[in-house]
């Protein structure tokens, strides 16, 4: 059996609060997959982008499959996420060819 590989992975300070986004862009071209999180908050003129993350098309898949199984965890532990039908913004995931 391979053994997992640990990393000793470091997070400065500034890039340790996070960021709050509310909105998501994805975009891709045949190498990458761009995706931009954005903030649209009430009373500002315009959404901005507070995060751009760049992913080969590989990592993109690794990510995808990570966010499904911890959301699986999640469900099981908190109940499900339910999505409301309602919504007056767009959905995370809107984009297309970059």
């Amino acid at each position: 059996m391979e053994e997992e590989k640990k990393f000793d992975i470091e997070i400065r300070p500034e890039v340790a609060t996070g960021i709050y986004s509310n909105l998501a862009i994805i975009t891709h071209s045949s190498n990458e997959f761009i995706l931009d999180f954005v903030q649209m908050m009430p009373g500002l003129p315009k959404p901005t982008v507070k995060s751009r993350v760049l992913m080969t098309p590989e990592n993109t898949k690794r990510l995808l499959r990570a966010l499904m199984d911890n959301l699986q965890k999640y469900e099981s532990q908190f109940g499900e996420v339910k999505l409301r039908d309602n919504q007056t913004m767009r959905p995370m995931g809107f984009g297309g060819e970059a």
